[in-house]
């Protein structure tokens, strides 16, 4: 595969050094990826912006795009294998989750995208002038940035790519410099579906790239998952350059809320999933757990037991259950949080090492006496690291709620209660951008996503999308 620029229809190579990618559960090099120099942003810039405005994308009719973004999908589809086992390699997930929810999580969004092309509709308006004709329509915001991170490469990138074509942009593609090669290997494939010259551009390279598409004078939009505090530096970048449009989907510290009518044992396996699903390098893992104090033994006992049975290995691997973390010097992240919650005071369970072996693994790691002020209790950790707190309910339900929310982040959260009253109090009562009750935290497509406080700037997926992509022009005729 290339590991070259794509700009104005064309791989070139990037000028600046070389940057190697690894294979998270070995550490050995797979190959070395182009950097970009700042003149080669603004090619690819130019390039976005002269397509734009060409006939052969300006131009095409609904049907004709839409056609663009199923063939898409199917080319996903077709590439599955080569796309999955790509990112297993490069990432480090579990093959069957590069499968079933990166791949085909990314064949879906394009075929969704795919339907609302013909549906994007403006509106009349009964405003308050004589003889006036007055109607809105939905165009293009331009050029956007798509700055993606390094745990959901090629689904993340499918989100916003998607929605950004649908909708009759064009966009720059930066991927993290971590976990680039299927975000390569998608831009190949929207070659192939005759996605025209310009439209569709790719720089690769570490944060001083992303730096130049935040900053760009002639970027209109920037779409960006990763850390709340790259997130801040991007929003500043956008006010002292030309005050871009900005889409953030930041950090995350989900808490979950488990009361004492919980179904343990659904509680235990459900957790077990939403907290260490690819390793805990999900932005709504759960992290933080409130058990009431008359479940707290029995859940943390079946807890400790399910994390001690599990097994560590590739993604490759059929049978394992915990595979690598992204890169040693996130590994190193997650231990120094480990030593924290050690240092202050928080009784380690199980786990809280890495293990000894090749690649960049970490024991799944449970923490008892866990306070609400504590390291473990207040930084993503993005790692198999999980704190147990308890609380009282009969007590009321809202103490836990106001602990859950006393946090910077308020991206995802769970509920694991019987109760319907219960679940909806709660739910009502947390101040984050989804909940989830006894389920895992998997998005749809459909649905949307993102979070409050420093989770980040707006929603993507689901209609809401085409809010982050399209400006409302307001249209005024008067015909007296």
């Amino acid at each position: 595969m290339s590991t070259k620029l794509f700009i104005d229809g064309s791989w070139v190579p990037g000028s600046g050094e070389t940057i190697p990618t690894f294979n998270p559960a070995d550490g050995t090099e797979i190959t070395k990826v182009s950097s970009a120099s700042q003149a080669e942003v603004d090619q690819a810039v130019a390039a976005a912006r002269q397509a734009l405005g060409a006939a052969e994308w300006a131009g095409l009719l609904p049907v004709q795009r839409a056609a663009i973004l199923f063939k898409i999908a199917d080319l996903i589809e077709q590439h599955a294998d080569e796309l999955a086992e790509l990112e297993t390699l490069d990432q480090g997930q579990p093959l069957g989750v590069a499968q079933q929810v990166s791949v085909g999580g990314a064949a879906n969004h394009f075929r969704y995208y795919a339907g609302w092309v013909t549906k994007i509709e403006g509106t009349v308006n009964p405003i308050s002038f004589p003889d006036t004709l007055h109607y809105t329509r939905r165009e293009p915001v331009g050029v956007n940035a798509l700055i993606t991170p390094w745990n959901f490469p090629l689904m993340i990138l499918a989100w916003k790519l998607a929605p950004a074509l649908a909708t009759g942009n064009t966009v720059v593609i930066k991927p993290s410099e971590v976990t680039p090669l299927t975000s390569i290997k998608l831009v190949e494939l929207c070659e192939k579906a005759g996605v025209p010259a310009g439209v569709v551009n790719l720089v690769t390279g570490g944060g001083d790239v992303g730096a130049m598409l935040s900053s760009h004078m002639d970027i209109d939009h920037v779409s960006y998952t990763g850390s709340t505090a790259t997130g801040k530096k991007i929003a500043i970048a956008s006010a002292e350059s030309n005050l871009k449009r900005l889409t953030l989907e930041l950090g995350g510290k989900a808490p979950s809320i488990i009361t004492k009518d919980a179904d343990i044992d659904a509680a235990v396996a459900g957790n077990l999933g939403g907290a260490l699903l690819n390793s805990g390098q999900v932005c709504a893992a759960y992290t933080r757990f409130f058990v009431d104090s008359s479940v707290h033994d029995e859940f943390v006992e079946k807890m400790a037991a399910a994390m001690k049975s599990m097994k560590a290995g590739s993604g490759m691997d059929e049978q394992a259950q915990v595979t690598p973390l992204v890169s040693d010097r996130h590994a190193e992240h997650v231990m120094r949080i480990i030593e924290s919650g050690r240092s202050e005071g928080a009784e380690l369970v199980t786990g809280g090492h890495r293990l000894d072996r090749d690649g960049y693994f970490v024991e799944p790691t449970l923490f008892t006496g866990v306070g609400d002020d504590m390291t473990l209790a207040r930084e993503e950790i993005f790692g198999p690291v999980l704190s147990v707190m308890s609380y009282d309910g009969d007590e009321g339900l809202d103490e836990v709620i106001a602990r859950a929310n006393d946090t910077e982040y308020g991206l995802a959260a769970t509920v694991w209660t019987r109760d319907i009253a219960t679940s909806q109090k709660i739910a009502n009562g947390l101040r984050s951008g989804a909940v989830f009750v006894n389920m895992l935290p998997i998005p749809d497509m459909a649905a949307p996503w993102g979070g409050y406080k420093a989770s980040g700037w707006g929603r993507e997926m689901g209609k809401w999308a085409l809010d982050c992509y399209t400006e409302v022009k307001a249209v005024w005729m008067h015909y007296g």
